[in-house]
């Protein structure tokens, strides 16, 4: 699944002289060709190149979340992921999980309030669909855990909390 580049799977110089390499993957649900650096991080290529801007950049060093995405179901920080890893991945982004209307878990995010200002929020609904994915009754130490990797400075999480509970009322998962 992550695949660091070799010298077999290098390709053209890039502008800045960089080897480039050949990244094929799935983006929300289709079909990705890029040549990449091995230094550029999927936060990038998602907000950058493909225009995928719901991931969210914020602190860059993995501490709060707000850039989370599904990598093949799990959710991981895209600013400390290489666009290399993603090498035959399927990446879910914000985007992806609400292309036929609102997700179930963006829905009881709007119906209890789970969010103010709405940076935290993608990676929040990221986070907490692959929850529901794994663990479609989770407890409220699992749910905790489940978004401690996820930071709000706007709510408080009440409404946050309250939006995975309806969200496990319903059914989702």
């Amino acid at each position: 699944m992550l695949n660091h580049p070799n010298s077999s799977e290098a390709g053209r110089s890039g502008e800045d002289g960089e080897t480039l390499i050949k990244l094929t993957c799935r983006i929300n649900g289709q079909p990705v060709t890029a040549e990449v650096p091995p230094s550029r991080r999927l936060l990038t290529v998602l907000r950058e190149e493909l225009g995928l801007t719901g991931t969210k950049r914020s602190c860059e060093i993995g501490r709060c979340g707000a850039c989370m995405v599904l990598l093949d179901g799990r959710p991981v920080n895209s600013c400390l992921t290489m666009a290399y890893q993603c090498e035959g991945a399927e990446i879910t982004t914000i985007e992806g999980l609400s292309s036929g209307g609102l997700h179930p878990v963006q829905q009881a995010f709007l119906e209890e309030g789970g969010f103010q200002c709405g940076y935290c929020t993608p990676g929040m609904v990221v986070s907490v669909v692959a929850l529901l994915a794994e663990n479609p009754k989770p407890s409220p130490e699992e749910i905790k855990e489940a978004l401690s990797g996820n930071l709000c400075r706007c709510t408080g999480y009440g409404g946050i909390i309250r939006a995975v509970n309806k969200a496990i009322e319903k059914g989702v998962g």
